[in-house]
This record gives C-alpha cells, structure tokens and sequence, in this order.
C-alpha cells in the first residue's frame, strides 16, 4: 500500500471516530463572528497588553494547514485561503469532547474556533480556543511543495488543491475579478452600456476562427458556440444604441498554447462616429486608467521586461514594418508593393521559411510574413495599423488606398491584446467581402468567414459610421500579473485526458451534441 494510501485510511478513521463523538461529519453550516482575514486585520492592531485588557471574543472558520502538538496543548494554524491565524489549544480550556476532536484533525480539514485574542510570548496573534466545532474531514493528504511540469499540469487539473497550497494564486484571480470591474466601470462611465448577445448561434460570424457546432434538438438545426459577439453588437449601433459593450465568452476550435484557450474571455466594444485612430486614444486612456485602479502604477513587469503603458504607444503600419525587417533579414530589398503582390510576396515567405496555409492571397500573406517577424520583439505597447483588405472582412478600407483597411492591433508583451477597426458600413461592399471569403473557403481557408445574410440585411437599414474592439481580458490580465501563460490567469483551461483517465465520451449523434 502506498503513503498516501496509507494516509487517505487514517483519515477515514479518524473521520469515523469524530462521528463516534456524536459530531455530524458534515453540518450545514457555522456562525463565524469574522472572517479569518478581518480577524487579523483586527488584532495586528491591538498590543498583547491591549487584547488582554480587552479579551476580544471572537470565531472564526477555515481550513487547517498546520498542526503542532506539545504535550497537553497544542496549535491548529487556520486560514481562508488569504490570511491565517493561530489557535492555540489547551487541555484544560476545552472540553473533553474538544480535546478528543483536536486529536482527530488532519492538515486540510476545516474548523471552527472560538475563543479570544491575545498575543504568545513570541508575539504572535491567536486565539485561545474555547470550542471547537468539525466542518469537513481532508480525506485526501495536501500535497507539501509542487515542482516541474507534471506538477505544474496538476495546478491546472486540479485548481482547488492549487488554491489550497499556493495563497499567491488566488491574488492572481483577485487581480482578474478587480480588472474586469475595472473595465466595466471605466466604459459605463464613458457612456456605454453593457448589453448580452447570443452564445449559441445559427452562424458563427465576427471572426476568422473555426467553430464549435452543436445542435438543438427541438429546432431541428445546428447551431454554434460564437468565436465572436460582434455582429450582433454592431445590429444594436444599427437599432440605434450608439455604445455598447459585452464582457463575453468566446469559443474558438483552434490548438491550445501559452497564449491560447478555446474557451475565453473578450470585452468587446461599439461606439457611433468614430473611426480607429480615436479608438487608438481611447484604448490608451483604458489600459492606463485600469491598471493604475487595479495595481496603482503603468509600470508592469512581465517576465525580463518591464511594460510601460503610459501613453502614447508606438505605431507601426504593418506592411511598412513587415518590409523593413524582411529587407533586413533576408540582406535585400523588400518593399511593400512586393507584399502586395501574391507571387512576390510568397517568394518572400518561403524565404523567410513562413507557413502560409492554402488559398492565402496577397494580403494573408504579409500578415503571415509581419506576425513570424515582429510578434516577438513587440514587447512595450504597439499598435499596428493598416491591415491588408482581404483578412479583414468587416473593416472599412481606406479612402486613399482601397487594398487597405482602417485596422490596429494592439501589441504587449510580445502578442496580441486586443484588435479594432473603423466599421464597414456599406452593405454592398460588405457583401461582396463575404463573397470572396467564401472564395478563400473553397481554397482551402477553413477560418474564413462565411456568409451571414441577416448582417447584410441590418447594414441595408443603415449603419452609421463606427469603429468597435475586442480587448482579451485574459491576456490583459497575464501582463497585470506577470503571468506567462494563459492557463494561470484562467481557473478551469481545458487539458488534455491523461492517459488512463476516465472521461466522458460524446457519441457523433445529435442528441448527444449538447
């Protein structure tokens, strides 16, 4: 039998002999006084000459995380998964059935305690229990440290014991709650309202993504999880809601790294008569206002680097820059009409060894070309603007050069934040844009867009100008905590079956696509 086999038997044991107390292993509930956290907050004001003269009475409920015995007294160390408190034990201070349980406990249970406040002689604030009450029995051992990847992975799975046994965790998803809050608080006072759309769609629009499909039964059609809110953000600024925004769930069929999750989280925003560069600024004015009311500084630091958010960023236009540095890399010349040409422009990309998926035309190309050559080195804020016409299929191109859209993409840490464009409002030209999307499909292209007839029918009832963004919340939080990899800023990332585990299986049938 292994330890921890051996372990998970004396636990249930000693789970066994509380019952035999007449202890319910299980009670529905316990009147704390305070929270473990504001217990400390209240004691580690107050010296030990104060907490005695005052004989503070308070309880407190929370997990075990430590246990040392002396004799006939002893220490439970609780906490609440932010701050911990001491609660010193004796014989002669609690009852016999007290005395009897205390002996029962294992790291990871949770208690109750009350008592009063006073400092040991070392000082230390705690609690002279009175009572104990038993609230749930560990029946599975804490593991004590976490080291490599396998361990790593495990955090992942297993969110709840990597709660438990790193505290600086759960400041990380505080610092999500906060930044989200942030967000909502700084476009609701910007006039925005925050409005829900359709997770569940008939067409997967809004992005260039693959989707996820299932199937409602009672309709009797397929349906899919959105890649994007956009569309039917953009039908409200047709209907007449000039601001609007959505914190949203998206769902993408795409490959997992450090920067990827099928399922995540957007804020997506759509605001009348105004174009790119105005959300340019007010993209700065967001990002700056949110981490000084989330951390109290622009000043982040992300792995080796530290980011400055203060305003304003860099910008570089992306052919442009995409030439320079293949000019540079390559020892010859590249410009941008080479880019804008498809044959030129995947001689280049071979040279450069870029993988260009079928059916990539001109444009695809230079994206292609732009993102193998820069992502990386875009650490500090940048934007880079004007896209390519055909991987934007919902931007509106420029006036002065109709191969080009009037697009940013926001670039921190070394990837993509957040990408936003002045709204394509000309119903014909919208329809057209799809038509050749659906080209690019039948090329090859499975992340092309598809057609979406509604969408064209609303821009016949008239879109004003506009221009609208989706910011990655997720992303924006790794660089608020100098997280390298998305799945530390998501609770639940999905992962892939362990081999040997027991999952559950979809058949292929519709009934079973939910």
């Amino acid at each position: 039998m292994s330890n921890e086999a051996v372990q998970i038997e004396q636990r249930r044991a000693n789970l066994d002999a509380i019952t035999q107390l007449d202890i319910r292993p299980y009670p529905t509930e316990y009147q704390a006084s305070h929270t473990v956290s504001a217990l400390v907050d209240l004691g580690s004001a107050r010296t030990a000459a104060e907490l005695e003269s005052e004989r503070v009475e308070a309880s407190v409920a929370g997990r075990v995380i430590g246990i040392r015995s002396f004799g006939k007294t002893s220490f439970l160390v609780v906490s609440d998964g932010r701050r911990q408190v001491q609660a010193y034990l004796r014989q002669d201070a609690l009852s016999p059935r007290d005395v009897e349980l205390s002996r029962l406990l294992d790291v990871g249970d949770q208690i109750g305690v009350a008592g009063h406040l006073f400092r040991t002689k070392t000082n230390e604030l705690s609690i002279w229990a009175s009572h104990l009450e038993f609230l749930a029995k560990c029946l599975v051992p804490l593991p004590e440290k976490w080291h490599g990847l396998q361990d790593i992975e495990t955090r992942y799975r297993q969110r709840y014991v990597d709660l438990i046994v790193n505290p600086e965790v759960r400041q990380v998803f505080e610092v999500r709650t906060r930044t989200i809050a942030a967000v909502r608080d700084f476009l609701t006072a910007h006039g925005f309202l925050e409005v829900e759309t359709p997770m569940m769609q008939p067409i997967a629009g809004g992005a260039l993504a693959r989707p996820f499909a299932t199937y409602h039964n009672a309709l009797d059609m397929k349906l899919y999880l959105r890649i994007a809110p956009e569309l039917y953000l953009k039908r409200l600024v047709v209907g007449g809601m000039e601001r609007v925004f959505e914190i949203n769930r998206n769902f993408r069929n795409e490959g997992i790294s450090t920067q990827h999750n099928p399922e995540f989280t957007m804020l997506e925003f759509y605001w009348a008569y105004v174009d790119y560069q105005r959300l340019m600024m007010f993209t700065e004015e967001l990002l700056t206002t949110v981490a000084k009311q989330v951390l109290g500084t622009v000043e982040l630091p992300f792995g080796a680097h530290t980011i400055d958010l203060k305003a304003p960023f860099r910008r570089l236009s992306l052919r442009h820059a995409a030439a320079e540095e293949a000019s540079r890399r390559l020892g010859a010349v590249v410009t941008v009409d080479d880019l804008r040409d498809e044959l030129r422009a995947r001689d280049v990309a071979t040279r450069l060894k870029v993988d260009t998926p079928p059916g990539s035309g001109a444009g695809k190309l230079a994206t292609l070309i732009f993102e193998h050559l820069w992502e990386d080195q875009l650490i500090q804020p940048t934007f880079i603007f004007d896209f390519p016409t055909d991987v934007s299929p919902l931007s509106k191109q420029r006036i002065d050069d109709p191969d080009t859209v009037e697009r940013f993409e926001l670039y921190i840490g070394g990837f993509e934040v957040a990408n936003a464009f002045s709204e394509l409002n000309d119903p014909d030209e919208q329809r057209r844009r799809f038509e050749a999307q659906l080209a690019d499909r039948a090329r090859g292209d499975h992340e092309a867009h598809v057609m979406d007839e509604d969408y064209v029918r609303a821009l016949e009832y008239g879109l004003p100008p506009a221009a609208g963004e989706g910011l990655g919340i997720d992303r924006l939080v790794m660089l608020l905590t100098n997280s390298p990899s998305i799945r530390d800023v998501i609770l639940f990332p999905l992962m892939r079956p362990r081999a040997g585990d027991k999952a559950s299986t979809a058949q292929s049938s519709p009934d079973s696509a939910l």
